[in-house]
C-alpha cells in the first residue's frame, strides 16, 4: 500500500477527532475563556508564567514527543503495520489525548497542582506517597531505556564474531554525537542569551537557527569516535546537569529542539509526498511473535507513547498548567499535542515500512537508526548530501530522546525528594534532609537507572510500556474522582481506564511468569532477568495498592461536593 495514503488517512482521522471529539469534551467539561488561570493568578516569573497558547503547545509537544512514538511504532511493527496503525489512531483519539487533556484541565481547575498533589487531594496522602514511588520507578525505566538507545546510536564500534571493530557508520554516528554535545552547549548558551536580552519573534528564531546550524556544521567536522560505554557515561553526566540546573536554562532549548522537530517531520512528510514509497512491512503477521510474545497485550504496551502515555500527564499538570494564560488554549495544548504525536508515530511507521525490504524484512538497526536513515534517504532526493542528511537526522532522533531525558531526570529526582519530604523540613531529621538534597537524590536516581541500562533497551521497553500505560490508568482513576466531585461527566473515562488496567495488568503478569520460567530453566542472570523481575513485581504491587485506594476514594466521594 502507498505510505502517503496511510499518512493522509491518519491526518484526516486525527484532525476530525480534534475538531469534533476534542471540542465535545471541552464543551462537556466546561471551558471558561474569562476565568483567571493559575498562570495569571500566581504569576511569579519563574514557574507560573502566562504564555501564548501556541508557545505552550510547542513546549508541550517538544516535552512529550520524545523517542517513544518513533521507537514504539517501529518495534511493534513485528505484528504487522495494520494493527499498529489501528491502535495508534484509536488509542491516540480516545485514550492518550483524553488523558492528557483531562490532566491539564484538572490541574488548571486546581490552581496548577501537579498530578501528585491532585492525587493527595482526591485520593489521600498515602495514595500520593505510593504514586510518587511508582513514578520514581517509572522514571528509572525511561532514563535507562532512552540513555541506552542514545549511547547505542552514537556508538562507533560493532562486534563481529567476537572481534570489536569500527562500524561502517562510525563517522556518521560519531558526528551525530559531537553535534548533540555542541547542541546541548549552544542550547544552554541560548538560554543565557535569552534571559539577558529576552529575544522574541523573529529574533528568537534567527538566534536559535544560527546555534542549531553551528552545532551541525562543527559536529560534522569533528566526529567523536567512542564506544557505547563511553557514550553512556557522557549521557549520564548530561542527565545529571539537566536534573539539577535551573529550569530557565533548560526551557529555552525547547525552542531549538522545535526547529529540529519541524525539519525532521517536514522532511519525512515531503519525502513520503514526493516519493510515496510502498509500505513493505507485512499487513499482519499473526497474534504471536516469538520475540515479543502475544499481540495482546504486548502490541499495546510496545506502541506506548504514540497512543497513550501516563508520562504526558506529568508534563500537562507539572509545567503546562502553570503557563496556560487562557482556558480556551487547553484543548490545543492537551488534546492537540497528543494527536500530533500520534501522527508522528504513523509517519515513523511509514518510514520503517519504506525502509524494509521488498519481502517484508525490517531494516536492520535500532529504531532510531531505522528512522533516521529512512528520512535521510528522503533528504537525498532533494539534493542534500547523504552525510549531511544522515548526521542531521541522527541528531534529530537523538534530540527526541535527550529532550525526554531532560524532563524525566528532573521528575525522577523530584519524586524521590517528595517521597521523604515533610512539611517542616527545617527541623527534619538529618537522614531525611540528606535524602531530600538535590544532588544526593539525583545521584541515587541516576545510579539506579545506570544499573538498569545493563539490561538493554530491548528488554526494558516492555516494562517501560507497561509502567507508562499503568501510570495513565492511575491518572484516569484520579480524573474520574475529580469529575465526579465537581459535577462533570466522567463516563468517557471508564472504557480507557478499564482497558488500560487489563492491558498493563496482563502484560506485567505475563512478563513476571516469563522471568520466573527463565530462572527455573537456569538461563537467567540477576543483571538481566533478576532486575526485570524485581521491577515487574514492584510495579504490580504499587499499581494494585493505588487502584484499590483510588476506587475506595471514588465510591466514597460525594457527587458534586465541589461543584
Amino acid at each position: 500500500m502507498n505510505t502517503l495514503v496511510i499518512v493522509l488517512i491518519a491526518a484526516v482521522l486525527l484532525s476530525c477527532a480534534y475538531v469534533f471529539y476534542g471540542r465535545w469534551l471541552a464543551n462537556k467539561w466546561g471551558i471558561d475563556p474569562k476565568a483567571e488561570t493559575p498562570a495569571k493568578k500566581f504569576e511569579d516569573g519563574k514557574d507560573y508564567v502566562p504564555t501564548d497558547g501556541w508557545t505552550v503547545f510547542s513546549h508541550q509537544f517538544s516535552s512529550i514527543a520524545g523517542a517513544g512514538p518513533v521507537t514504539g511504532a517501529i518495534q511493534a511493527a513485528v505484528f504487522g503495520w495494520v494493527p499498529v496503525f489501528l491502535w495508534i489512531i484509536v488509542g491516540g483519539i480516545f485514550f492518550g489525548a483524553v488523558t492528557d487533556f483531562g490532566a491539564l484541565y484538572a490541574s488548571v481547575k486546581n490552581e496548577g497542582k501537579s498530578m501528585g498533589l491532585l492525587i493527595e487531594k482526591y485520593i489521600g496522602k498515602f495514595g500520593r506517597k505510593v504514586f510518587l514511588l511508582f513514578c520514581w520507578l517509572f522514571t528509572l525505566l525511561v532514563i535507562a531505556a532512552f540513555a541506552d538507545m542514545v549511547a547505542g546510536t552514537f556508538n562507533a564500534y560493532t562486534e563481529v564474531d567476537g572481534v570489536v571493530k569500527l562500524a561502517d557508520a562510525a563517522k556518521t554516528n560519531g558526528a551525530a554525537g559531537t553535534i548533540s554535545l555542541l547542541f546541548i552547549v549552544f542550547a544552554m548558551i541560548f538560554g543565557l542569551v535569552q534571559k539577558k536580552f529576552r529575544f522574541h519573534g523573529w529574533k528568537e528564531t534567527v538566534v536559535g537557527l544560527v546555534f542549531t546550524v553551528a552545532a551541525l556544521g562543527l559536529g560534522m567536522l569533528v566526529p567523536i569516535t567512542a564506544t557505547k560505554d563511553t557514550w553512556t557515561y557522557i549521557t549520564f553526566v548530561y542527565i545529571f546537569f539537566t536534573a539539577v540546573l535551573p529550569m530557565w536554562i533548560l526551557k529555552q532549548p525547547d525552542t531549538m529542539t522545535t526547529y529540529m522537530f519541524i525539519g525532521m517531520i517536514a522532511g519525512a512528510a515531503l519525502g513520503l509526498l514526493v516519493a510515496h514509497p510502498t509500505m513493505n512491512l507485512p499487513v499482519f503477521t499473526g497474534f504471536h511473535n516469538d520475540t515479543l510474545g502475544d499481540m495482546f497485550p504486548i502490541l499495546f504496551v510496545t506502541v506506548a507513547c504514540g497512543a497513550v502515555s501516563g508520562f504526558h500527564s506529568l508534563v500537562s499538570s507539572g509545567t503546562s498548567s502553570k503557563t496556560v494564560s487562557n482556558e480556551k488554549d487547553m484543548l490545543k495544548v492537551g488534546y492537540g499535542a497528543m494527536v500530533l504525536e500520534s501522527l508522528l508515530a504513523v509517519i515513523a511507521l511509514c518510514v520503517a515500512g519504506a525502509a524494509a525490504a521488498a519481502d517484508g524484512t525490517p531494516a536492520a538497526g535500532t529504531p532510531f537508526q531505522v528512522f533516521s536513515s529512512g528520512v535521510a534517504g528522503f533528504f537525498e532526493m532533494f539534493g542534500i548530501p547523504v552525510y549531511i542528511a544522515q548526521c542531521f537526522m541522527t541528531m534529530c532522533v537523538s534530540a527526541l530522546a535527550l529532550t525526554s531525558l531532560d524532563a524525566v531526570s528532573r521528575i525522577g529526582r523530584m519524586s524521590f525528594q517528595e517521597l521523604f519530604s515533610v512539611d517542616d523540613m527545617e527541623h527534619a531529621e538529618g537522614w531525611r534532609k540528606l535524602l531530600c538534597n538535590t544532588y544526593f537524590s539525583t545521584i541515587v536516581t541516576l545510579l539506579c537507572a545506570y544499573v538498569l541500562t545493563r539490561i538493554g533497551y530491548a528488554n526494558i521497553w516492555p516494562l517501560f510500556g507497561s509502567a507508562n500505560q499503568l501510570l495513565s490508568a492511575l491518572v484516569l482513576v484520579t480524573l474520574c474522582v475529580f469529575m465526579k466531585v465537581t459535577g462533570r461527566s466522567n463516563k468517557m473515562l471508564f472504557a480507557p481506564l478499564i482497558i488500560m488496567l487489563c492491558v498493563t495488568g496482563t502484560a506485567l503478569v505475563e512478563r513476571t511468569i516469563g522471568l520466573v520460567k527463565a530462572y527455573a530453566a537456569g538461563s537467567a542472570t540477576f543483571l538481566v532477568e533478576g532486575l526485570q523481575l524485581i521491577i515487574a513485581v514492584l510495579l504490580m504491587a504499587l499499581g494494585l495498592v493505588i487502584v484499590i485506594n483510588s476506587l475506595k476514594a471514588y465510591f466514597g466521594a460525594k457527587k458534586e461536593s465541589e461543584a
